[in-house]
């Protein structure tokens, strides 16, 4: 062994000791790390204070985006620990998310003889476009087409454009339905709101009636999402009490799946995962989609594809939903 050798055999190598500037990042990513996990596990029940609560209900799923932020701080501490902290994080955001986007590909059941297509847009007032979102979800094969914030005139603009191929409809305010089966026992909803931005009918597919519910949720804004948390809420009330086997509720509903407000409905119905994965989000068209506030959600039915799409000129993209019709 050389007489200028720096230790002694056998002796390990001493731990490089971490810089105070270390130490503090190490600190902040446990600090981040946790707040992080805590936000994405627990986001519903931190009190809707100053609209908080609304703010991170619907922003749950982009909370992920801290995990590679605290990696680079990880990585400039110089400190595994830091890196393990990140686990934590990462894992409760796998857990809370991965079941639903998951590709309703890998699971759908096999599309039986008889299918029914729905599809639903808000056309947004204004843009003159009811027309052009209809005929483009005919295109696509829609039995059904649900849109929302009809104004002055589209509504008769759209039946007349769809008369041939879709001879039913019945319209509400500012929702309609034009369908290519028998609508029965159509009615409006007012949802507590006194005024009416929704419907239920019944669609008669001769291989079994769909109860079809059709919803243009209130608004909802910080501290101003009253309105909609009502309409919610009853809309929930009415699909637990109805006793038809086979149900769909469409429509934008002005809430994530995220949201607190969101917690009744998707406790009697089901919304089905996208048929490539991910989370299919509808709004805003541009720059690129960040939440998806228009839903589709089912009892008593197989649904075989779900997935969205441009129309018209809207700030949504619609949404098209298939499912096997009952007894198929």
């Amino acid at each position: 062994m050389s007489a200028y050798s720096s230790r002694s055999p056998g002796t390990k190598p001493k731990r490089r000791r971490l810089t105070h500037a270390q130490r503090f990042l190490r600190f902040l990513v446990f600090l981040g790390s946790l707040g992080t996990a805590l936000l994405i596990a627990f986001h519903n029940r931190i009190p809707d204070v100053a609209g908080i609560g609304l703010v991170l209900d619907n922003a749950a799923p982009w909370l992920g985006l801290a995990v590679p932020a605290l990696l680079l701080l990880a990585v400039a501490s110089r400190s595994r620990t830091s890196l393990a902290f990140l686990l934590v994080p990462a894992f409760t955001w796998l857990f809370a998310f991965t079941p639903s986007i998951v590709p309703l590909a890998w699971t759908a059941p096999d599309q039986s003889a008889q299918t029914l297509t729905f599809a639903s847009q808000n056309i947004k007032a204004g843009t003159g476009g009811a027309e052009d979102s209809a005929l483009a979800l005919s295109a696509h094969q829609s039995d059904v087409i649900a849109l929302q914030e009809l104004d002055a005139g589209s509504a008769q603009r759209v039946t007349d454009a769809l008369a041939t191929m879709y001879p039913h409809h019945f319209v509400v305010g500012t929702v309609g339905v034009w369908s290519k089966y028998p609508l029965r026992d159509s009615r409006s909803l007012d949802l507590g709101l006194g005024w009416k931005r929704a419907l239920s009918t019944r669609v008669a597919t001769g291989h079994g009636d769909i109860r079809l519910y059709a919803i243009h949720a209130a608004s909802a804004r910080p501290n101003d999402h009253v309105d909609r948390d009502e309409m919610l809420n009853q809309l929930a009330t009415v699909v637990r009490a109805d006793p038809h086997e086979n149900i769909v509720a469409i429509g934008d509903f002005n809430a994530t799946s995220t949201d607190r407000a969101f917690e009744g409905i998707s406790a009697v119905l089901d919304e089905p995962n996208q048929d490539e994965g991910l989370f299919g989000f509808t709004w805003p068209q541009k720059p690129f989609p960040m939440m998806r506030l228009d839903h589709v959600l089912v009892r008593g039915l197989g649904v075989v594809s779900n997935t969205d799409l441009p129309a018209g000129r809207s700030d949504h993209l619609a949404i098209k939903t298939t499912v096997n019709l009952p007894g198929q």
